[in-house]
């Protein structure tokens, strides 16, 4: 009975000849898309999708040889950037790849290292990352081949790492050394990637930026793994060996734990990978291994990816899943065949028929790397025979250019064998040259001789002298050709020897040629020497491969004629089946009519829970409009008052509307799970019905509080901000009006309204104060601590003003001692009234704090009046500041080393000052209070006590500065115009110079506002308050007191019965 079971095996599993081709086709389509999608010459990082399925597809057939036989066919010398996202994937396939990966990379070193190598000599910053990467992937698979027991993802447990590192106190030594060889690749990388960084400016949400940055996700889980493992095996040396013998270990392992940290520290504080992974924090010291009990107090490091977000794009199938043809007996046939003869197993092959097909796709796989192997090596002794075709013509060409260089120095040795015979007869004209000289001595001779018979040889005289001119003609004529000749003969032998130069450097530079072309040719060879040994080795292991496919062919027809006795067997199985079908149609004609029966109850069943199911459809979508309209009519009301003048009066804080902003972005959450649910069965809607209210009533909320805090905002972001809540509005609207129809509800993105409330959220947080150097929490001790440093500015300021005085006494006598008493005693007068100011103000605070806290702490007071604690930090510093400019400029204008006017300016700044003082503590108090009456009081006396110092000052430079009588009765008229015409030169340029002076004085100003703007523009969080720049966080404060940057004030008059007077520019 078991054989007749085993017969339908080859019967029923029908599945078509070419699946397996066609399943291996469209698996190499699919790894090639991903392969190349993942690795280009973008600027941009690795999209997890591409590498997830390159990953995939290691899994799917046990190794890396589809991804190798990809990667090696990339131009991976032509772009750095190319290279650089190579070494990503391979670091990503190696750690979450199948384990075969390790062993399939190890056979591809050559190439990982000769592309580092090639990198590493080129100037480009990819190509520098690339050469560190190289390295790194190099050491990682020499490390896990080495070490099996630890996989590429590098996480083991405690007791396998135990087991790895044994008892061998020299086996813990070596491993250790090889952690510590591995974390060093891994640190570098990532220092060399910071350090491109820096230098490029680049930030961590460019591309540029993110295409570096994407591995070092990688690097951060495998120095994670690390890190804990030599701990562990540190602590176990230590226990083995003794602290001496181990320093350079701790040396090591201390330099390599303060860059860890600091690589997790740079990474923790990007943007990019707060969303990627979540890096651990290492401890502020390294452990103490000389202290066994330390290990305890380790913790181990856990990275933590997160869920990744889904896709947009479907991910295609790796696997083509085909769907048989639904099988043509009826179901209860089937089941009655199934209990006669057993389950069929046609889904499950033969063991040796999968072995056989197995073989099969290896040889196929093997002939088609053999056929690309050839290809390949074709093309090389092709590439080969082009560059040896090359090289002879530039063999021959360099033959020609030396014949023509051998013809041009024959042309040389002729034209030097001319010059040679142009020479000789030149000798020879020398010769008759000095004959003609030996003559004309004879001839001069003879006329001597001859004299005293002049008169009867006149005539022979007279052609004596003939012949004595033609030869003095011929003689010039010889010496102007002997010099010619002579400049000639110079000319040739420099031109000689300059043709002789060339020919000389030429041929050094074809020898040099032919030198470098013939070591070339050898080098071609010897590749293509090589590359002909790899081909025979390839044909030799293919015709091994045929052997092979013989000895199965031989198996196939076997177990072809044991298949043939099957079939026969099968025949007889048929026959037992047809009695056995005869027999179960009758059992089927019963049990049809039975099912007609039950079929005709089902469907009444059906068509009742049909009624009652759409019943309660309907009434949870009468629910859910209603919920809906509801929200509309809240929404509609929230987006109506942003144009209401009614609500123009209205004001909040940005604090305020950053909470409500992100109270409704987590209601959007709500509102997406309650639609998904809702979308999924709408036979339940409380989850939607609930979330949509608790929605609309935080998105109206939300706008309202947009719009009032955009009354307080400067112009342009409260023109953003009232945008924003339009927008929010408007798709809140069209939101709750998709709910309404039962068609278009599938189809509603509650997602979208994330946009508009993440911009709210953003212009909130931009409104709100920034404080740069102290926390909200310390600004209740700033505060008190300003006002006790403005009290000891003063303080000091009076005891240097009374040193001063007894200085000036001693020094100086008559008017001046008079002057400087005058001026000393006015400041010492201001000093004791702003110190009283300062006193009354704090009393004043204090109540302020007292009376507005209620059950708070003061701390929490300040935190939540934060602006106005700024206020009065930034008014005291000026109060601080002013006393101390004024005390500075008082020195030196007693020591005739100032000018007067300093005084009036700083007396001028300090009331100023005070002013902004009582400003800052008056939009907090009480009107009735006693202690602001007092504060009012202080100031009016501090104005005048200003006042007295700049009437002092102006006297006293009266009286002290000498002022010339204007005498002029003794002068011309024609001096006393030049004169006038000088003095009127004068006052124009005095003009000029007083004009630029107060352009430069308001430029500075505008400077001034300018970069009090730039520290932070106010978003009021009271009715009131005084506008004053926060601090800022870069300067420190000197041994008295700094001036604050105080903002520009709105109105150019303040309230003078409460003693505030504003500061006004004095010219001079």
């Amino acid at each position: 009975m078991n054989s007749i079971k085993n017969v339908p095996a080859r019967v029923l599993s029908r599945r078509s000849g070419h699946s397996l081709e066609a399943e291996r086709e469209q698996f190499d389509k699919t790894q090639a898309i991903s392969i190349s999608k993942a690795i280009n010459t973008q600027e941009a990082p690795v999209k997890e999708k591409h590498a997830r399925r390159i990953i995939l597809g290691t899994h799917h057939e046990k190794g890396a040889f589809t991804f190798w036989s990809y990667a090696i066919g990339l131009p991976l010398p032509s772009s750095a950037i190319l290279s650089w996202k190579l070494c990503h994937v391979l670091h990503k396939v190696l750690r979450d790849g199948h384990p075969n990966v390790l062993h399939d990379c190890q056979r591809y070193r050559s190439n990982i290292r000769e592309i580092g190598e090639l990198w590493g000599h080129l100037h480009d910053r990819y190509g520098q990352l690339v050469n560190i990467y190289t390295k790194l992937l190099l050491t990682k698979i020499s490390f896990h081949l080495k070490h099996p027991q630890f996989p590429a993802g590098l996480e083991v447990t405690d007791e396998v790492l135990e087991k790895a590192a044994g008892t061998d106190v020299n086996n813990i030594f070596q491993l250790t050394v090889e952690m510590f060889d591995y974390m060093d690749c891994e640190l570098k990388l990532s220092e060399s990637v910071f350090r491109q960084l820096n230098t490029a400016i680049a930030v961590s949400q460019m591309s540029s930026g993110q295409c570096r940055l994407a591995p070092l996700i990688q690097v951060i889980q495998d120095c994670s793994h690390l890190y804990h493992y030599t701990v562990k095996l540190m602590f176990k040396l230590h226990s083995c060996l003794p602290a001496d013998t181990l320093q350079g270990h701790r040396d090591r392992f201390h330099e390599q734990f303060h860059s860890l940290r600091n690589f997790f520290r740079r990474a923790s504080d990007m943007i990019y990978f707060k969303r990627l992974i979540q890096i651990p924090r290492l401890p502020e010291g390294p452990p103490n291994f000389l202290r066994a009990s330390a290990l305890a107090e380790h913790i181990k490091p856990v990275v933590v990816i997160p869920e990744e977000a889904p896709e947009d794009e479907e991910p295609e199938n790796l696997i083509e899943i085909s769907t048989g043809p639904p099988a043509k007996e009826p179901a209860v046939a089937t089941d009655l065949f199934e209990q006669t003869f057993g389950p069929p197993n046609g889904s499950v092959k033969d063991d040796r028929d999968l072995q056989i097909e197995s073989l099969k796709r290896e040889v196929e796989m093997l002939r088609a790397e053999l056929e690309k192997m050839k290809l390949e090596a074709q093309r090389y002794i092709t590439q080969l025979k082009g560059q040896g075709n090359a090289l002879e013509a530039e063999l021959e060409e360099q033959r020609k250019q030396k014949q023509r260089a051998l013809v041009d120095n024959e042309q040389l040795r002729h034209e030097l064998a001319q010059l040679r015979a142009a020479r000789l007869e030149d000798e020879r004209n020398q010769g008759l040259r000095e004959e003609a000289e030996k003559k004309a001595i004879a001839t001069e001779a003879r006329y001597n001789r001859l004299k005293e018979k002049h008169s009867e040889l006149v005539n022979t005289h007279a052609e004596l002298l003939r012949k004595n001119a033609d030869t003095a003609k011929q003689l010039t004529v010889t010496q102007q050709s002997q010099e010619e000749v002579a400049r000639v003969k110079e000319q040739l032998a420099f031109q000689m020897e300059q043709a002789r130069r060339d020919s000389e450097m030429k041929l050094e530079e074809q020898s040099d040629q032919l030198e470098k072309l013939m070591r070339e040719l050898e080098a071609k060879a010897g590749e293509l020497v090589r590359v002909q040994e790899a081909l025979s080795h390839t044909e030799q292991s293919g015709s091994e491969l045929s052997t092979q496919l013989a000895t199965l062919s031989a198996e196939k027809d076997t177990l072809s004629s044991a298949v043939r006795q099957r079939e026969a067997d099968l025949l007889a199985a048929q026959d037992l089946v047809r009695e056995k079908e005869a027999a179960l149609t009758q059992e089927q004609q019963r049990g049809s009519r039975e099912r007609d029966e039950l079929q005709g109850q089902l469907v009444e069943k059906e068509s009742q829970e049909q009624k009652l199911q759409q019943r309660l459809l309907d009434e949870q979508f009468a629910v859910l409009r209603g919920a809906a309209a509801e929200a509309e009519t809240i929404l509609r009301d929230a987006v109506g008052k942003l144009d209401d003048p009614l609500h123009l009066r209205c004001t909040s804080s940005p604090d305020y509307l950053v909470s409500r902003a992100q109270a409704a972005l987590d209601s959007v959450s709500m509102l997406e799970s309650g639609h998904a649910q809702y979308v999924a069965s709408m036979s339940d809607a409380s989850a939607l019905v609930a979330a949509l209210t608790r929605f609309s009533h935080l998105a109206a909320d939300t706008i309202v509080n947009g719009s009032a805090t955009s009354h307080l905002a400067p112009t342009d972001p409260a023109d953003r901000l009232m945008d924003m809540c339009r927008e929010c509005g408007a798709q809140g609207l069209e939101l709750v009006g998709q709910l309404q129809d039962r068609q278009v509800v599938p189809q509603a993105r509650p997602g979208l309204m994330r946009t508009a409330l993440q911009a709210i959220l953003q212009l909130g947080q931009e409104l709100k104060p920034k404080s740069l150097d102290v926390r909200q929490e310390e600004l209740g001790a700033m505060v008190d601590k300003e006002m006790a440093a403005t009290s000891a500015a003063i303080e000091d300021a009076v005891q240097r003003i009374e040193d001063m005085m007894n200085q000036a006494r001693q020094a100086s006598s008559g008017v001046k001692l008079e002057v400087n008493e005058r001026i000393l005693k006015s400041c010492t007068d201001l000093m004791k009234a702003i110190r009283l100011l300062v006193t009354t103000s704090t009393k004043l605070q204090k109540e302020i704090v007292e009376s507005g806290r209620g059950a708070a702490t003061q701390q929490e007071f300040y935190a939540k009046n934060s602006w106005w604690t700024e206020g009065l930090i930034s008014a005291s510093k000026a109060v601080g500041w002013g006393a101390t400019q004024l005390v500075e400029s008082a020195d030196r204008v007693v020591l005739h080393m100032g000018k007067y006017e300093e005084l009036i300016v700083c007396s001028h700044e300090i009331a100023a000052s005070t002013a902004q003082l009582v400003a800052a503590s008056k939009v907090k108090a009480d009107k009735h209070s006693r202690h602001l009456s007092q504060l009012q009081e202080c100031s009016r006396s501090v104005n005048e006590m200003a006042a007295n110092v700049v009437a002092s000052t102006k006297s006293g430079q009266e009286q002290i500065e000498d002022r010339d009588t204007m005498d002029f009765s003794g002068l011309s008229l024609i001096k006393l115009k030049k004169q006038e015409m000088e003095s009127q030169v004068r006052v124009l340029e005095l003009e000029k110079t007083l004009e630029a002076e107060r352009m430069r004085l308001g430029e500075l100003r505008k400077q001034h506002y300018a970069l009090a703007g730039g520290m932070g523009t106010p978003g009021q969080e009271e009715p009131a308050r005084p506008v004053a720049a926060p601090r800022s966080g870069a300067s420190k404060k000197p041994p008295l007191a700094q001036k604050p940057t105080i903002a520009p004030k709105q109105d150019q008059q303040l309230d003078r019965k409460d003693g505030v007077h504003p500061a006004q520019l004095v010219n001079y």
